[in-house]
């Protein structure tokens, strides 16, 4: 069995109107899907992604009323990307600068030119090259030209004290292979670990970043909740299985609706979650009317006026 590249990145946001604003009309993202955290309803579950809301190009935030992250490690401390070109980095410096967004400008790392920069939440963000490889699936009514536009996640960095434990689990339960190794940036004698999944490339690429002096991050807005990774549907049962058999402590199956979810944590403490990639965002929504209305799973249908009730305008 294998992992065929991201899935899905959650993060949290205390502002859902901002972050809405900031991921469609600066990010140029779709909203393909507007539901709630399906283990807390007061919350917005707000899902950005490519035009046809494939699998491996969302972004996803859940909406809660905390402080800012304290930044540190046994965390995902970056989110990856993916465009199309060095041209469509250098709309984006401009375009970021235009809109007010503060950006390091383009360099290389990893052998990609990348171009870093963070949301009014201090999520940190990067844009990266990809070459333009594999499909694309651009939003005719994004406000970023169709060349331009963010293709899907990738690569995913995390942060950890002690690769060992982290790699055990990488390479032994979820078949990913280290690639090969470079300086983290701005972290002088740190060493950050490409592990790919699948056929490889940013879009199937987790980064380990060794990082032992550091506090451990704490929870907020401006950080992430979890990664989660594509399992073919076919493979669900037995990735369940798998994780039973090596007596890795799990969720066990959830069926979000949307695609159905295995959550375990890796020994540094990420939570990490196997998602299939059906039945998609369409199975409740018309494909060109993604996201325009409230989504709820059939389990929740019922309290729809008690949820929007407790819900902020976007």
């Amino acid at each position: 069995m294998q992992l065929t590249g991201l899935h899905h990145l959650t993060a949290v946001t205390a502002d859902a109107p901002g972050n809405h604003a900031f991921y469609t009309d600066v990010l140029g993202l779709r909203l393909v899907k507007k539901t709630v955290n399906q283990d807390d309803v007061s919350a917005y579950h707000l899902f950005y992604a490519d035009g046809l809301a494939s699998p491996g190009s969302d972004i996803t935030f859940f909406d809660w009323p905390v402080g800012r992250e304290r930044r540190g490690t046994h965390a995902i401390t970056r989110t990856g990307l993916r465009v199309a070109g060095e041209e469509a980095l250098a709309f984006w410096e401009a375009h970021l600068a235009d809109r007010g967004v503060r950006h390091g400008g383009t360099t290389r790392r990893d052998g990609r030119v990348v171009l870093d920069f963070e949301d009014p939440e201090g999520q940190r963000l990067t844009l990266v090259d990809d070459g333009g490889a594999g499909e694309a699936h651009p939003w005719e009514r994004s406000p970023v030209p169709a060349e331009h536009q963010i293709r899907g996640l990738g690569p995913v960095t995390i942060s950890v004290p002690d690769r060992a434990p982290t790699a055990m689990v990488l390479e032994r339960l979820m078949n990913m292979r280290e690639a090969r190794a470079y300086q983290t940036p701005g972290r002088p004698g740190s060493t950050t670990h490409v592990y790919e999944m699948g056929e490889g490339g940013p879009a199937a690429e987790l980064h380990v970043a060794v990082e032992p002096g550091l506090e451990t991050a704490r929870p907020g807005a401006g950080g992430v909740h979890h990664v989660a990774f594509r399992i073919p549907d076919a493979d669900y049962a037995d990735w369940a299985a798998r994780l039973r058999g090596l007596g890795v402590p799990s969720s066990g199956p959830v069926d979000r609706f949307y695609f159905k979810s295995l959550y375990f944590r890796e020994p540094n403490g990420i939570l990490f979650e196997l998602a299939t990639d059906g039945p998609g965002f369409a199975v409740d929504e018309p494909m060109a009317e993604l996201g325009e209305r409230l989504a709820l799973p059939p389990f929740l249908e019922g309290r729809r006026e008690e949820i929007e009730r407790g819900l902020k305008p976007l």
